[in-house]
């Protein structure tokens, strides 16, 4: 709610380069996926962390891609079919692609706004493949090293439900 939030108060209609901005916000994404697994690796309750990380890494990345597509359509009205876009129409426009739905009322009409259109499909793909397996991935990770510490002798350590 918090991220919804602040997309919707951000000064994007101030931003003017778009490439600066993508690349800004996607090492933001990138951190922020690293310090999520970090997190779900040393945590007593893994899979409930996990949970957490995606809760906001997905968010994170679509609204990434909206402020984006907002500042674009705001930059030159003849990046995208319609009407310059409102905040809402560039979050709806995000959704529909990242679900690949894609209802075709508003679609990517400038080239520059075609490759990053492209980068988000090709990106969503990594999110949904990559990321999601890596969390999963770090779930498995903490959860052995907790049974080896039990098997140990160490019961300080909880164990998650499985």
């Amino acid at each position: 709610m918090v991220l919804v939030a602040l997309y919707y108060v951000l000064p994007l209609n101030h931003i003017k380069n778009v490439p600066v901005t993508l690349l800004g916000g996607l090492l933001i994404l990138g951190v922020a996926t690293f310090w999520h697994l970090r997190s779900i690796m040393g945590a007593t309750y893994p899979a409930l962390r996990a949970i957490e990380a995606l809760a906001t890494t997905v968010p994170l990345f679509l609204l990434l891609f909206a402020s984006v597509y907002f500042t674009m359509a705001g930059t030159s009205p003849a990046n995208f079919s319609t009407r310059s876009l409102s905040r809402t129409d560039a979050l709806y426009f995000t959704v529909t692609t990242f679900s690949t739905v894609g209802f075709g009322d508003i679609t990517a009409a400038s080239e520059s706004t075609r490759l990053v259109v492209t980068a988000q499909m090709l990106l969503d793909l990594v999110i949904l493949g990559l990321v999601v397996r890596a969390f999963v991935g770090a779930v498995q990770l903490a959860r052995r090293q907790s049974d080896q510490a039990v098997e140990l002798g160490d019961s300080r350590q909880p164990r998650e439900p499985r």
